[in-house]
């Protein structure tokens, strides 16, 4: 990771702290020291000693710095779309000072060379910690496994072939068997691409309205209901990725409650919009509606969904049955999107809005505030292993991982500031609440918000 330089002592004076780890929800005063975290105590206004630099940050929210297991950062192979330097970036100023990149690149992740490209751009090229995630089948093409264990001794910190399923259910069942003894999880794209083939959004009025073909809930269903089963069978770690339907959250509830060992995410996207931002949207300045339809910006995998579907996601993240919320970053080069819907790349630039579509949640109190930091800090660590808790906690002695935000301060999403190279998101012009001001990793300030310098 560039610049690990020890920094000057720092103070962040007067926010309030928030560490689910510790079970922390007060106005407090966190000093950080030697890239560690020194001390948490009460608020004081108190003369702050001779050479520690203060941040005022009364009115503030001060937490632990997100962690995200589920970001595609491109490179090697895909420089065009995303670099790890220029998606670190866009994830610092989104709060984000740990992200794990899927291995989807060219070639893809699949062997401890790979591995350790990535683990070497990320030390000399990224503002956040950057960890590798293995591929689950050589060259993701899901016809032998990839040598896990080989994966697991140079870095990886899971394994996945996201972007194409696991398909073959022995294979799934072999993985996850190994899975068991590396203590690694499989987090797997849950979906049966012969119930989806062709498919470009969720299948369903705004579909049908736009003659699109569509991708029926069950695609993920059914998948996700084998990749339970097998974790049962084998004791293995599965971990569901970006749920997107109903039916989906109730596998997982079903699954907690016999006692597997399952974990599952949600992206911001599925929270909080629907496949009607396919066909239009409001603007709410004037209550005028603005249509515009085939938004190639609305198209991803898995598909946005209905009403029904995302209000029992959020449901299902309050309960905790979904364990974190993950962005599922996919940028994509202009050419990629502006083409036809159904010629359009999947995926959304989701890095640098994730924060704010998500505090949407907590603003229709639909999920309170230490709750979804939770599902952004904690949540995320508690999936990846031990090793990750220090990076989720404001414990003293533990790395200074810090994001400073400001829950209800309103900016207008504008994808030509986005850090990230991939502008491909559908909230553009989109009024959110809620903005990052700060994000320090290891102590050092490595985003901060101009608007508040």
């Amino acid at each position: 990771m560039a610049g690990s330089a020890k920094a000057s002592p720092l103070l962040i004076r007067g926010a309030r702290v928030i560490d689910p780890a510790r079970g922390m929800d007060r106005v407090a005063d966190v000093l950080v020291r030697d890239g560690q975290i020194a001390s948490v105590t009460p608020h004081t206004t108190e003369a702050t000693p001779d050479g520690v630099q203060v941040i005022e940050a009364a009115g503030m929210v001060v937490c632990p710095g997100f962690i995200d297991i589920h970001c595609h950062l491109r490179e090697p192979g895909l420089e065009y779309k995303e670099t790890i330097y220029t998606g670190s970036r866009a994830a610092t100023k989104g709060g984000f000072t740990t992200v794990c990149a899927m291995p989807n690149t060219e070639p893809p992740i699949d062997n401890a060379a790979m591995v350790g490209l990535v683990r070497q751009r990320a030390t000399t090229d990224a503002l956040s910690r950057v960890f590798p995630i293995g591929c689950v089948t050589k060259g993701r093409r899901g016809k032998e496994l990839a040598e896990m264990g080989e994966l697991a001794d140079a870095g990886v910190v899971a394994f996945s072939d996201d972007g194409d399923p696991v398909e073959d259910p022995n294979l799934m069942r072999l993985a996850l068997t190994y899975s068991a003894d590396l203590g690694l999880a499989i987090s797997n794209h849950c979906q049966d691409m012969s119930l989806s083939y062709g498919g470009v959004m969720a299948e369903g009025r705004v579909a049908s309205m736009l003659g699109l073909p569509g991708i029926p809930a069950a695609a993920e269903e059914s998948m996700m209901a084998r990749d339970i089963a097998l974790a049962g069978l084998t004791g293995g770690r599965v971990h569901l990725a970006h749920l997107s339907t109903a039916g989906s959250v109730s596998l997982v509830r079903q699954a907690r409650e016999r006692g597997i060992a399952v974990t599952a995410e949600v992206c911001p996207h599925h929270l909080t919009i629907t496949d009607d931002w396919v066909l239009g949207r409001q603007t709410l300045a004037d209550g005028v509606a603005t249509p515009f339809s085939y938004d190639t910006c609305t198209k991803v995998y898995p598909p946005l969904r209905s009403e029904e579907d995302v209000e029992a996601l959020a449901q299902g993240l309050n309960d905790g049955v979904i364990d974190c919320i993950a962005t599922d970053h996919a940028p994509h080069e202009r050419v990629s999107k502006e083409v036809t819907y159904q010629d359009a790349a999947f995926g959304i630039s989701v890095l640098e809005t994730a924060l704010a579509s998500s505090l949407t949640l907590v603003h229709e109190s639909r999920i309170s505030l230490p709750a979804l930091v939770e599902r952004l800090t904690s949540g995320p660590a508690r999936v990846l292993g031990p090793r990750f808790q220090p990076l989720a906690t404001l414990s003293p002695g533990t790395p200074a991982d810090i994001v400073i935000f400001d829950p209800v301060r309103e900016w207008v999403v504008d994808s030509g500031g986005f850090e990230s190279m991939g502008k491909n998101t559908p909230l553009q012009g989109v009024t959110l609440k809620g903005r990052v001001v700060a994000t320090l990793v290891d102590g050092h300030i490595v985003y901060e918000d101009g608007e508040n310098g």
